[in-house]
């Protein structure tokens, strides 16, 4: 397995256990039958950071691993990223 060590990767660690965590809470609301209306707000607040980390981790790629590969002319990596952008979006 490549290892991807980029200049963000701590603060992409730490914010997936904050995430975490906070998927947890969210169960914890659903099995105290909290209010539908917090829940859905605070599934929003996971859903946008988690996408906040994804831009994170694509900035990360762009910056490395793409431009890695440019200056190599090996298109895998572009092709990869190609895949995991039509992912990310849907």
């Amino acid at each position: 397995m490549n290892e991807h060590n980029h200049p963000h990767h701590k603060q992409i660690i730490n914010r997936m256990s904050r995430i975490i965590g906070h998927a947890e809470a969210i169960k914890r609301m659903l099995e105290e039958g909290r209010d539908c209306s917090e829940v859905l707000i605070q599934i929003a607040a996971v859903r946008s950071a988690l996408n906040s980390a994804g831009k994170l981790i694509l900035e990360d790629h762009i910056n490395h691993c793409v431009l890695e590969a440019i200056e190599n002319k090996d298109n895998e990596p572009l092709e990869k990223l190609n895949t995991a952008i039509d992912k990310f979006i849907k």
